[in-house]
């Protein structure tokens, strides 16, 4: 028997599709209060606040130059 893992938004409650959706992580300054995990549809994500980060690495050799 095969089984099946159902990702629930914990914003709205909608069923999130295989593939899609985010996972938002908070990590507090304080290390002895742990870290929250949210899972959330792409509309929820979208919705957030905050701004978007680059990413981490070097950047391409067509770029940098």
């Amino acid at each position: 028997m095969a089984r099946k893992t159902v990702l629930v938004c914990d914003n709205c409650g909608k069923e999130v599709d295989e593939g899609r959706g985010a996972v938002l992580r908070i990590t507090f300054g304080d290390a002895r209060r742990g870290a929250k995990a949210a899972d959330l549809c792409d509309t929820c994500a979208t919705q957030l606040p905050g701004q978007q980060v680059a990413r981490r690495g070097r950047k391409p050799k067509s770029a940098s130059a």
